[in-house]
């Protein structure tokens, strides 16, 4: 005769066991070798005991169970109600560190936290990054800033962060997953220019009229005051009609422009002319933005238009940063984006097409091209 569960006891079991898996999804549990001997003498006393009745080691045995059953409960404390947020700095660059940071809030209103390893996770990998907080007082905040380094240029994603504690024995350790993603984009870090191309590109650009903000004497733009404005350029009449602080932004008396292009077509996978060509192309918009270009990129069939400011400059190191090569046939159609640089030359605007590799058709389709660079020959 087969005995069987009574159909209510089964139900209540299953709603047991999915409530465990909902409170300790996040949580990971590892007998350290201090625990491993701990249990082991644990298992030997408890034997002893069984074989020889004597009460005194009855009593060790249930002590020592119950410092098990202590540092359960005590780790789980430290563990709960952690608030995270991760705080990544707006610009990387690959192969320069720079400094990242989270805060952690204690969220318990009376026990604090002892003892807690926080580590990143990407991929389903734990990155340690060396942090230990040793006290997170009830009701606290504590923050930690560490640095972030990155060899390729790139997206990245840190998929949350993980928390360690082997409080308060040492027997375990415990692990709690916090989810917190976060979007990492990796630019590609601009090098200096050759000598030779530095030589070559000394005369290059056109005067082309833009407006733009700067120091001439056309009104280019009015906008609310910021602390970092100087008084000087307080326009008053329209800030006493409009009872708050107005600046006046002056024109640029005349603005130069540049078009960089590069395809990103192969034939073959070429990883490492295309790394060399993206980071030549970073390089060539750091040097017209450090001379007051305006700058625009084509990058295969991709467009970003003219700008002149920072946050234009660091548009075009994202593009280049998520830029990827393509793999296609010898004799597939050149992207018209390329095919109007000619247009663009022809309009007195300085072009500038970089070859990740040897490309004789493309070369030639662009002939009007103000100048053409082979990344591999300029060793970027």
């Amino acid at each position: 005769m087969i005995a069987t569960v009574p159909r209510g006891l089964a139900t209540m079991f299953e709603w047991a066991r999915g409530v465990c898996r909902r409170l300790y999804r996040y949580r990971s549990l590892r007998v350290t070798p201090e625990g491993v001997r701990f249990l082991v003498l644990t298992l030997g006393i408890g034997v002893a005991a069984l074989n020889t009745g004597n009460n005194l080691l009855y009593l060790l045995l249930a002590m020592m169970l119950s410092l098990i059953v202590m540092s359960g409960i005590l780790s789980e404390h430290c563990l709960k109600n952690l608030i995270v947020r991760r705080t990544i700095p707006p610009h990387i660059f690959a192969g320069r560190p720079a400094m990242a940071a989270f805060s952690v809030r204690n969220g318990k209103g009376r026990f604090p936290s002892f003892s807690l390893g926080v580590m990143d996770v990407a991929d389903g990998k734990l990155l340690d990054r060396n942090i230990h907080l040793l006290h997170v007082p009830a009701g606290a905040t504590v923050a930690r800033s560490y640095p972030l380094v990155y060899a390729q240029r790139g997206r990245y994603v840190l998929d949350g962060l993980k928390f360690l504690t082997r409080f308060p024995f040492g027997l375990f350790t415990k692990a709690a997953s916090v989810a917190c993603e976060s979007e990492v984009i990796v630019y590609p870090t601009p090098q200096p220019l050759p000598q030779a191309l530095l030589h070559d590109l000394e005369g290059a650009g056109y005067d082309h009229e833009m407006p733009r903000r700067g120091q001439g004497a056309a009104l280019y733009n009015l906008r609310d005051y910021h602390s970092e404005d100087d008084s000087r350029t307080i326009h008053w009449k329209t800030s006493a009609r409009q009872s708050r602080l107005i600046v006046r932004e002056s024109e640029a008396e005349d603005q130069r422009r540049v078009t960089l292009a590069m395809p990103v077509q192969a034939a073959h996978p070429m990883p490492a002319a295309f790394e060399r060509a993206v980071i030549l192309m970073a390089s060539l918009a750091a040097y017209f933005h450090a001379r007051g270009f305006a700058i625009r990129v084509l990058l295969g069939d991709e467009e970003l238009i003219h700008g002149a400011d920072d946050a234009h400059l660091y548009r075009i190191f994202r593009m280049l940063a998520l830029c990827r090569e393509i793999h296609d046939d010898l004799y597939a159609a050149i992207p018209e984006s390329l095919l109007r640089l000619n247009d663009i030359s022809a309009s007195e605007e300085f072009t500038v097409l970089v070859l990740p590799w040897p490309d004789a058709r493309l070369a030639s389709a662009c002939r009007g091209v103000g100048r053409i660079i082979h990344a591999d020959q300029e060793g970027a």
